[in-house]
């Protein structure tokens, strides 16, 4: 850890009494980034903590999507679809993370959207369209977001309406047939009030080419509004924005892996396996001897008719009200309410084959409610922030998982065929105070602390019910209780920072660091087969001790450095595990469970300069040498020691460029970016076949600039590299993993006007 901390604090020499000769001309040219990271606009340079900022204009440049999209913008942060478009996305910062898809998850990384506290992980798949600014911080925030923020916290801040008429439209079209529509129309109602209508459409096919005959292929339609008001009067400011999201399509398949290379002709069981290397290959099958017959990466053969053509439906809907006061020139309330609704609906094939061997869908249906009130006061130098915080979330599942459904037609294996239908409703209350303080101890140092109570009960009410085939070509079956479990998780806990930052000089600030993350515990509904399952499936609150130490460098004008060491001590960790099941041929067990400790550290490095008026550059360097779990007992009983934690690659380095040409009248702007991510597992258990090897990613744009109009050609994955977002362990039930493969290579086209 010596090693690691050197690092930044080898930087803090670069203040010579040279520089200091120039600090003061230089000083007034550096350019100010203004960040939001701590509930007030600040320079990026006041604050004690590690964050990237990324502006509309980068979201436009890079065609970022969705928050899935973010993963190359920040060191040591990975963000996927995990289990197809739809589900849950996996989030990991520094190796904090959760790759459960289950619609009952809460991530330990929080999503925010315009200053709202998201609920379950449901909430975290935002579109960016229309966004002023995405803010990306690294580590636990346990004072002013506090709640489920153990790895950090992702924040995404959408245009208000602001007090002029303009707007603009977007179209595009890329491969895939790839239509998107995006725009705005802003316009002031009066000296007081103005109103902002924002929409975005995009219709799409994935890459996914499913070779079965008379198949849907999978695709989808996304619809996106957003209408904002704003109303500023003397001493009152009123933000008032109401969202509108529907989805529509059919569910991209999931690919197999095969892991078996022959079977005993004598008992019809598997006799030789796959290696690593070749398991997804033409020599590999599952353990029903399936093989797509391609060694295309992006072919499947899947049976993908699933309640009519195995939809994907998500209708939500919310409104966020920010209302700021000024009661005197020293003080104001903000008070930010927000409520959503969300209604989900998708469907699944788990076998990745013709067959009906593993069908189920997974619906949801969510109601939350959030309240912060705010009190900012400034006395001389001193600012204090002192808040209350509520949210309550209301979840109900109707979900299914159809085993063997092709059994039923068959003599003698009808009786292994079986329908679990769990149902689940999840009732999430928490509440705290909290308090910000930065306190100068002199012209050059700060002292920040922070304080955080939070209370938090998760009512929960498991049931469930098992359909079982009485005789051959039983398909209605016969259907009986399961099980009827209803309890309570309650938590309370303590969590906050304390930290020192110092200005060395104009161009040179550092800060040390102490945070306390803290995620409360709760009920997992993800598939559960038995009594014993529903019984064990609550979980307890983790907690983190992080330290950091961090340096914000104006290395000159226009070159500009961050750099972190980082040190975690994270407890009673709650970590997503896919385990086979102890009984043969049942579903594995999926469990969220406390597994005692973790040890993580590592460092990042962040360097952005102008190398000419015409060249821009940023490379960041996020490294994870330890980021293992000590030590947990499975559920098998099996020890397992120092295993690496899922998704946390040990290098991850992101790098982009962007070069502008002057023309005439218009101009030319060149942009090209790189992700590289080393290899990592997709399990606790650091499962050679649920592995992705290293790769990289490259993206290039070009746009012709020319007064109001923008025409662009962009490549997304230019080298059409092969990797996934998940691979997903079913070895033991149906000889296979689940391969949710990520985009191959697409070109496409878009032009911009602004008035």
């Amino acid at each position: 850890m010596k090693y690691l901390i050197f690092l930044p604090i080898c930087f803090f020499t670069m203040s010579t009494n040279a520089d200091n000769a120039a600090s003061s001309s230089l000083a007034d040219n550096i350019e100010l980034i203004e960040v939001n990271v701590q509930k007030r606009p600040q320079d990026i340079r006041d604050v004690a903590l590690s964050l990237n900022l990324i502006d509309g204009q980068t979201i436009i440049e890079r065609q970022l999507k969705d928050t899935t999209a973010l993963s190359a913008i920040a060191p040591n942060f990975k963000i996927t679809q995990n289990a197809a478009e739809g589900t849950p996305p996996a989030l990991n910062i520094r190796g904090v993370g959760s790759v459960d898809y289950n619609t009952s998850t809460q991530s330990p990384v929080g999503v925010y959207l315009d200053g709202a506290a998201g609920a379950s992980a449901n909430s975290q798949l935002v579109n960016l369209f229309d966004v002023e600014s995405v803010e990306i911080l690294r580590g636990p925030q346990g004072t002013l977001f506090g709640r489920n923020t153990t790895g950090g916290a992702v924040l995404i801040n959408s245009v208000s309406a602001k007090m002029d008429n303009s707007g603009y439209v977007n179209l595009g079209y890329a491969q895939r047939n790839h239509l998107s529509a995006e725009g705005a129309i802003n316009r002031q109602l009066n000296a007081d009030m103005a109103a902002r209508l924002a929409f975005s459409h995009q219709d799409y096919k994935y890459s996914t080419n499913n070779l079965l005959p008379n198949t849907p292929q999978a695709q989808m339609h996304q619809t996106h509004g957003r209408l904002s008001v704003l109303g500023q009067w003397h001493n009152l400011t009123i933000d008032s924005k109401v969202y509108l999201s529907k989805w529509d399509g059919v569910v991209n398949p999931v690919g197999s892996i095969g892991v078996i290379k022959s079977f005993d002709p004598a008992t019809g069981l598997p006799s030789s396996f796959c290696s690593p290397d070749e398991a997804g290959s033409a020599v590999c099958t599952d353990a029903f001897g399936f093989n797509n017959g391609s060694n295309n990466f992006h072919d499947v053969a899947v049976n993908n008719h699933i309640s009519d053509n195995s939809p994907h439906i998500t209708d939500s809907h919310g409104i966020n009200v920010k209302v700021q006061y000024e009661l005197n020139e020293n003080s104001y309330l903000v008070s930010l309410s927000n409520f959503t609704t969300l209604d989900r609906d998708h469907y699944f094939n788990s076998d990745g084959s013709p067959a009906r061997l593993g069908e189920g869908n997974q619906n949801v249906s969510t109601n939350t409610f959030s309240q912060e009130l705010r009190l900012h006061h400034e006395i001389g130098d001193i600012y204090l922030i002192t808040g209350l915080f509520f949210l309550n979330e209301k979840l109900k599942q109707d979900s299914r998982f159809d085993l063997l459904r092709d059994f039923r037609s068959v003599e003698g294996l009808f009786n292994n065929a079986v329908t679990f239908l769990y149902d689940n409703t999840i009732e999430i209350q928490s509440s705290a105070l909290f308090a910000h303080l930065e306190y100068p101890l002199s012209k050059q140092t700060t002292f920040t602390a922070g304080l955080r109570y939070t209370n938090e009960s998760t009512d929960y009410d498991a049931i469930g019910q098992v359909n079982i085939a009485t005789f051959a070509n039983d398909q209605t079956g016969l259907t009986v209780p399961g099980w009827d479990i209803s309890d309570k998780v309650k938590d309370n806990n303590v969590s906050g920072k304390l930290a020192m930052l110092h200005k060395f000089n104009a161009q040179h600030s550092g800060f040390v660091s102490y945070s306390r993350g803290f995620k409360s515990g709760g009920y997992n509904g993800a598939l559960i087969s038995s009594a014993a399952e529903a019984q064990n499936n609550d979980y307890g609150a983790e907690t983190i001790n992080a330290y950091e130490i961090g340096l914000h460098s104006q290395l000159s004008q226009s070159i500009r450095l961050y750099s972190a060491a980082f040190y975690y001590d994270y407890q009673d960790q709650q970590v997503f595990m896919n385990q086979s099941a102890i009984t043969p041929g049942a579903p594995p067990l999926q469990l969220l469970s406390n597994v005692g400790e973790s040890l993580i550290y590592g460092a990042e490095f962040d360097l952005s300069a102008q190398l000419t008026p015409a060249l821009v550059t940023k490379f960041s360097i996020g490294y994870l040498p330890e980021a293992n779990l000590k030590s947990f007992v499975d559920a098998s009983g099996v020890e397992i020691k120092d295993n690496r934690l899922p998704f946390t690659s040990k290098w991850n380095i992101a790098a982009q460029a962007n070069y502008v040409v002057e023309l005439n009248s218009s101009q030319l702007n060149f942009h090209i970016d790189a992700d590289y991510q080393s290899e990592f597992y997709f399990d606790q258990n650091q499962n050679p076949f649920a592995n992705q090897q290293s790769y990289i990613i490259w993206n290039t744009r070009v746009a012709w600039e020319n007064a109001n109009w923008t025409w662009g050609a962009w490549v997304k994955n230019l080298t059409n590299e092969e990797y996934s977002h998940l691979k997903f362990d079913l070895v033991n039930l149906f000889g296979m993993l689940q391969d949710f493969k990520a985009e191959a290579r697409q070109v496409g086209l878009d032009v911009r006007y602004e008035f």
